[in-house]
């Protein structure tokens, strides 16, 4: 059943856009760059990486939110608890 499900996840629609010249020449000239098939695989990967920007955005939104509405005293512990993870963590460097 779930293989079915992702059958139909990877199936494409078939559209057609009116775009300007411009476009369609920026399409095609990142088709060449990339040595991608098509101008449509192009435009899909252009619009996957707007819609992970905008989710990404969203849950940043959500999770300032989230911060945003608790009391002061509780933030204050969670920016202890940051500061904590941080210390004991650091970012690795390459």
């Amino acid at each position: 059943m779930a293989h079915t499900s992702r059958n139909l996840e990877r199936r494409k629609a078939k559209k057609s856009y009116t775009l300007s010249p411009a476009s369609v020449a920026f399409l095609e000239a990142l088709r060449k760059k990339k040595g991608a098939a098509s101008a449509s695989s192009v435009l899909e990967d252009i619009l996957q990486t707007v819609r992970r920007v905008q989710a990404k955005k969203s849950l940043e939104r959500a999770v300032a939110d989230y911060y945003d509405s608790l009391p002061a005293d509780t933030a204050a512990e969670q920016a202890r608890w940051g500061e904590f993870a941080t210390d004991e963590f650091p970012a690795e460097t390459t």
